[in-house]
Formats: structure tokens, C-alpha cells, sequence
């Protein structure tokens, strides 16, 4: 029997948090039409589902690609201790500059777990904002931005 070169494993987790959408150098009329509702400073709040995938080669000894208890562990750790009921903007660190879009915050959590995760490596991160509203990353370019509204 052939084994797969490649095993992808994904674990889901559940968050609370807060944010709201301003960039301090535009006024707010300049807000309101970029971001709309979402740019109420009072902000709102989502529960965002988290999807986290790895991949790797299964271990012959134990037939993990990682240890399941591990990867929670990290996840509680790296992410969920920091994000969870907390208001983006005001209480994470990589949002005191940086719009907490989705995009943007799957992008500090993929920089949150890269490199943590031996023996499998990231593969993925899937954050749903609404059920019909999520964003994969896939780490090229991980870079966190204050850029252009989308």
C-alpha cells in the first residue's frame, strides 16, 4: 500500500472579538464612505470560526502528521489567549496600526503559528467572519497592511 506524499490535517476553533474599521488620517466622512458601518468607533463584533491546516508526512511510530493535543495547545497559546473577547483595534498588538480587516487577521494569526508547528508545517489559515464571508491564507506575502479600503 502507497502512502500519500502529503496529509493535510485542519483543526476549527471559535473566537469572540470586537473591531471596527479607521484609518486616523482620513476624517469621517472619508471613513464612512470607505468602510460604511464599520467604521463606527464604537465598533461591533463577530464569532469568527477559525480553520487551521497543516501538512506533513505521518509519523510511522505514532500515524499523527502532529499530535492533535499539540496543536490545540498552540492554538490556545498563539491565538485564541490573545484574540478571543478581546476589541482588535484597542487589545492586539499587530491592529494598534493596522486595520483588523479579516484579511488582516488571518494574516497575524498565520504569523502567529509559522514556524510552531514541527513537525508539520502551515499550510493554511481559513477565517470565517459571517458563514458566507471567510478568507484562506496561504503566508506568501504575509504581510499586515494599512493599505487601500477595500
Amino acid at each position: 500500500m502507497t502512502v500519500p506524499a502529503t496529509i493535510y490535517l485542519t483543526r476549527r476553533a471559535e473566537f469572540s472579538a470586537a473591531h471596527y474599521y479607521h484609518r486616523p488620517e482620513w476624517n469621517a466622512e472619508q471613513n464612512e464612505r470607505a468602510f460604511g458601518r464599520c467604521a463606527n468607533l464604537n465598533g461591533h463584533g463577530h464569532n469568527y470560526i477559525l480553520e487551521v491546516t497543516v501538512a506533513g508526512q505521518v509519523d510511522a511510530i505514532t500515524g499523527f502528521v502532529i499530535d492533535l493535543k499539540v496543536l490545540k495547545e498552540i492554538l490556545q497559546q498563539a491565538v485564541l489567549d490573545h484574540f478571543d473577547h478581546r476589541h482588535l483595534n484597542k487589545e492586539v498588538l499587530e491592529f494598534a496600526t493596522a486595520i483588523p480587516t479579516t484579511e488582516n487577521i488571518a494574516i497575524a494569526i498565520w504569523r502567529r503559528l509559522e514556524g510552531k508547528l514541527a513537525p508539520a508545517r502551515l499550510y493554511r489559515v481559513r477565517l470565517y467572519e459571517q458563514p458566507d464571508l471567510f478568507v484562506d491564507c496561504f503566508g506568501e506575502g504575509s504581510e499586515i497592511t494599512n493599505g487601500d479600503a477595500r
